[in-house]
């Protein structure tokens, strides 16, 4: 289902949807009251939802359409502003599972992008709803966090056998790098919040699949959630232990360490990896020339599997890597990739990711 106030952007995300031979247009709106109506009516599987209408704006409907229509999967779309990135992340932590960028006034290539990343979100979405995963609602989304230590965890972890020995902490781990898509930043939030004021001693990298502007506001929402700094990495930054570094909308993120021992950043306009820039797999090979076995990675949901190469060639240098479980991800698609390639540490529900990360890079 497709709700815009434009028609113009209504014609072009049918289009696209309707050329697919696996997917259909079951309705469209102009507006987010006409947008509860239909929902109620036609209980869609993904919903795009425009942020800017007359009448109901997107962020006022988006409780009502998840609760006339608990398991529709809803992606919000709207232009890059820095306003509406804010409010963008903001209907993410109201229930939205997923956002997308609309093309420009200007049109031109972007339409192909468009047409290309509202296909495979759709895609990406519709089958999760079939699957084990709880309804899309405000209470379970952005619920408080629990106390970890006492806390049963969403489903069993896996741990393997040859790791049950051998804890992170036995060596070092001077660096964590995550990576995450679809589902990304409320999954992200939740680990930092489970870190909140720990791991201090260690610097954080970040790839997150996410447009220009939002990597922005997507970092200071960290920076609250963890109690510490979080930045958006800019060319030439050094890094600092305690700090988080997310790399920013369209660029990849490139640690590199210097002939006077810092580490310095680069963000590099190379051509996308996975159709993805930014992209885990640059930043991983990076990482991993710089600190080999005390690397600790977490990939976290997302769709398709970057990040999988990338964390192959990190555990040949020694690096470890745990992976979230296909019960808490909105997609599995990326910890699928890693999980099924063997070279997990442990495969874990996300409610117990960050207390996993305490004990074992803490040793306690």
């Amino acid at each position: 289902m497709i709700v815009d106030d434009s028609a113009v952007i209504r014609g072009l995300m049918n289009k696209a949807l309707t050329n697919d031979p696996d997917l259909s247009v079951v309705g469209s709106a102009a507006n987010g009251q006409m947008a509860i109506q239909q929902a109620a009516e036609l209980r869609p599987d993904v919903m795009v939802l425009d942020i800017e209408m007359p009448i109901m704006d997107g962020i006022t409907a988006l409780p009502e359409i998840i609760r006339v229509s608990p398991n529709t999967k809803v992606i919000i779309a709207s232009t890059l502003s820095l306003r509406n990135a804010e409010i963008s992340m903001r209907a993410l932590s109201l229930g939205a599972t997923d956002y997308l960028p609309k093309p420009t006034a200007r049109l031109g290539g972007e339409v192909d992008i468009f047409y290309r990343d509202l296909i495979s979100k759709v895609k990406a979405l519709a089958p999760a709803r079939q699957a084990v995963l709880p309804a899309a609602t405000p209470t379970n989304i952005a619920a408080p966090a629990v106390n970890l230590a006492k806390a049963a965890p969403v489903s069993k972890p896996f741990i393997p056998p040859a790791y049950a020995s051998t804890p992170l902490h036995v060596g070092g781990v001077k660096a964590l790098a995550i990576a995450s898509s679809t589902g990304g930043p409320q999954a992200l939030l939740r680990v930092f919040e489970d870190i909140k004021g720990r791991l201090l001693q260690i610097p954080i990298f970040i790839t997150q699949h996410m447009p220009p502007t939002f990597t922005t506001i997507l970092a200071g929402h960290i920076a609250k959630a963890g109690n510490r700094a979080c930045k958006e990495a800019q060319e030439g930054m050094v890094v600092t232990a305690g700090e988080a570094y997310i790399a920013p909308g369209d660029y990849h993120l490139i640690p590199e360490k210097t002939a006077a021992g810092n580490i310095v950043l680069h963000t590099t306009q190379d051509p996308p990896e996975n159709f993805c820039r930014p992209a885990a797999d640059p930043m991983l090979r990076a990482l991993s020339n710089i600190y080999g076995r005390q690397l600790a990675i977490v990939v976290l949901t997302g769709m398709g599997s970057d990040g999988a190469e990338g964390a192959k060639i990190a555990v040949s240098n020694g690096a470890s890597v745990i992976a979230q479980d296909e019960a808490s991800c909105v997609v599995y698609g990326m910890p699928r990739a890693v999980v099924e390639s063997g070279i997990c540490r442990a495969v874990l529900p996300l409610s117990e990711i960050g207390a996993y990360l305490l004990r074992e890079i803490e040793g306690r």
